[in-house]
């Protein structure tokens, strides 16, 4: 079963549409599903996650937010 890969942003985001780029880039190596969520407009996701855009959880799990760390990225997902 895949992995996946959960980014919680809004549109408009610039550091939210990197971190899509960067996850979508390592998809392909580490064969994970990618799925966004768009706070925008869900009152409890954005008390829940408000500024902290982007949100990376992985298989669930918080990983990291505002910007992804490759490195640790890729330790997380070996």
């Amino acid at each position: 079963m895949a992995r996946i890969v959960t980014l919680y942003s809004r549109h408009g985001c610039h550091l939210c549409e990197v971190a899509v780029e960067k996850v979508t880039e390592l998809q392909q190596e580490f064969g994970y599903e990618i799925e966004e969520i768009f706070i925008d407009g869900n009152s409890e996701l954005t008390e829940k996650y408000g500024e902290q855009v982007p949100v990376i959880h992985i298989d669930g799990m918080p990983h990291d937010y505002f910007r992804v760390d490759e490195e640790r990225f890729r330790r997380a997902l070996k």
